[in-house]
């Protein structure tokens, strides 16, 4: 997953491409650095910060109080069945079309997650 977000009052979309890569929207709003190693987001307010994902969906996040468990909910739009299941399918061929060396590198916690919450979407739309 790209390390990608966009600020809701400039409408900026920031991407940080590697660990020491700080990046700011253009009102200073909201920031992201750390590539894909780290994901790490700043923001003045939250209510402004939108995650973009791979597939250049926007998706609100979710801000928790220090003593709340940190679980990650999708909050984005409603997705059919076959939408899910073409998902699923285009993250795999992503991962099959790596380079051979990209293959035995290990996958981030975010890559997990986001696998994760896909499957859990589609199981929950096949109970």
């Amino acid at each position: 997953m790209r390390n990608r977000a966009k600020c809701k009052l400039c409408k900026k979309i920031l991407e940080s491409f590697h660990e020491f890569d700080y990046v700011s929207c253009e009102c200073g709003e909201i920031s992201i650095s750390g590539g894909q190693q780290k994901l790490e987001v700043f923001a003045k307010d939250f209510v402004n910060f939108l995650r973009i994902d791979d597939g250049d969906n926007e998706i609100g996040v979710i801000v928790k109080s220090s003593n709340e468990d940190a679980v990650p909910s999708y909050e984005g739009p409603k997705l059919s069945k076959a939408q899910m299941l073409e998902m699923l399918t285009e993250m795999r061929k992503s991962y099959e079309n790596l380079p051979k060396n990209a293959m035995h590198t290990p996958i981030t916690h975010c890559d997990l997650v986001s696998l994760m919450l896909l499957l859990e979407a589609l199981l929950k739309e096949l109970l």
